[in-house]
């Protein structure tokens, strides 16, 4: 038997472990489909009753979890600010009218009337919401990030540990198959010691320009920095793949395109007012709008798609989503990374990006035995010892339309096992519960003070 083949067989690993293929369909030469999660899922004895106060985008993909698993979920309360989402919320679930709010102070101004809540409002408005439902009982699902401030995010913790309730926060990277299998690699010791990681998110310049430019979250004192806003999901799955708690991060970034010394000359304030470089400017918001129909869901256009293109160049002559990118009041950073040194000399960096043609996170791990390089899609595992490459292919066989529903599947993966733990009333059903979460805030926290002051921060929990 030749030697790789021994080892293969025998298991023999200087310090690590072969990968094992029992459970993995060959598709091609050295590239495998595995299957998350293996089994049919699970349904409680009845479905878990659910308020959602939010019914935006977030709010609207965990409610299409019980629209489309209904013996698993049932949203029987909504509160909403906003008349068209709330009576599309509405119809879509068959929520009584007795059960319908526009404000999240309403749904506590009567008595418990469901098992949990669904936290989906904007960011500066997760707190105290939060803090009432943890107060009258509920258990809660709260989208990321848990609070704009550190001290909100250890109230939180504090009173959820002191109640007892269960707290699932979004992290929703660590339930999509690609993640889940990283870290059963690295547990597994496929490429030995973990020596260090590299993580890029490209946000797609125009995702940045729509959503931390033009969008709700183009303003930090307003709502909440990127590095928390949007990239909180990276420092919490970095930190989850490695398992070992965070001593130190040390970050830089800043605002270099998107102001008003960059405006092209002959632009003007809104894209519709006769722009002389609209038709070449990649961030024309007739462009991403009104001819591309690209995240047009948040002008909450009527059912009427005829109508469409008028209330699209209506919104973009009264709402920020048509203003110029160079002549927004912004202050994202459209590029930012950080630096971290966990326990064990293990380091990491990270790099947010809004200058990519492209979406999708990108992960390396180094480690003594071998490596990993993939994106989401396809994991490649490299065996210094045998010199073979190995591709992973994540599938969800039994949920597969899990898939669509964002982050790799995660997105409703979550919601699975949100259910099964307010069901069973068994928090370690979940791998994000507040207490797992609340150190990847506290290093977002740290990287942005770094960031500000160009000090290498700290991180205390």
């Amino acid at each position: 038997m030749k030697r790789r083949d021994l080892i293969k067989a025998l298991g023999l690993t200087l310090g690590a472990t072969t990968l094992s293929f029992n459970n993995y369909a060959k598709i091609a030469e050295n590239k495998y489909e595995y299957i998350y999660p293996s089994g049919k899922m699970a349904d409680p004895d009845k479905p878990v009753t659910a308020i959602t106060i939010g019914a935006g985008g977030r709010g609207n993909v965990y409610g299409n979890f019980a629209h489309n698993f209904p013996q698993q979920m049932n949203i029987v309360g909504v509160a909403e600010p906003h008349e068209q989402r709330r009576e599309s919320y509405v119809k879509k679930h068959n929520i009584d009218s007795d059960k319908t709010f526009t404000t999240w102070e309403h749904v506590f101004d009567q008595p418990k009337f469901a098992d949990a809540v669904i936290i989906s409002t904007p960011d500066d408005l997760h707190y105290a919401p939060c803090m009432k439902a943890l107060e009258m009982g509920y258990d809660i699902l709260l989208e990321k990030p848990i609070a704009p401030t550190v001290q909100e995010c250890l109230d939180i913790l504090e009173l959820a540990e002191k109640n007892g309730n269960i707290v699932a926060v979004c992290h929703v990277l660590r339930y999509a198959p690609y993640f889940v299998k990283m870290k059963e690699l690295i547990a597994d010791r496929a490429i030995g010691e973990v020596i260090s990681i590299q993580h890029f998110e490209p946000i797609e310049h125009v995702h940045m320009a729509h959503s931390y430019v033009r969008g709700n979250w183009h303003n930090s004192k307003e709502t909440t920095p990127i590095i928390l806003a949007k990239s909180c999901h990276d420092l919490d799955i970095m930190k989850w793949i490695i398992d070992k708690p965070s001593k130190k991060i040390a970050a830089m970034g800043d605002l270099k395109w998107f102001k008003k010394e960059n405006a092209p000359e002959g632009s003007t304030a809104r894209c519709t007012d006769g722009c002389a470089v609209e038709q070449d400017c990649p961030y024309s918001a007739l462009k991403i709008y009104h001819k591309g129909r690209r995240s047009t869901f948040v002008f909450n256009l009527s059912e009427n798609k005829e109508n469409h293109g008028d209330e699209i160049l209506e919104k973009l002559k009264t709402t920020n989503y048509g203003r110029c990118v160079y002549r927004m009041e912004n202050d994202q950073p459209d590029h930012y990374v950080t630096s971290i040194q966990f326990d064990e000399g293990i380091t990491a960096n990270f790099s947010m990006q809004a200058f990519t043609s492209y979406a999708g996170r990108r992960t390396r791990v180094m480690g003594s035995m071998g490596d990993m390089v993939g994106d989401m899609k396809e994991l490649v595992v490299s065996d210094f010892r045998t010199g073979e490459k190995t591709t992973l292919v994540p599938k969800a066989e039994d949920v597969e339309n899990y898939r669509n529903s964002g982050h790799g599947g995660g997105d409703w993966l979550l919601m699975r096992d949100f259910v099964q733990a307010v069901s069973k009333q068994d928090s370690t059903l979940l791998t994000s519960t507040i207490s797992d979460s609340i150190e990847s805030h506290m290093m977002g926290f740290m990287a942005e003070e770094s960031r500000k002051t160009g000090k290498i921060m700290d991180i205390r929990v």
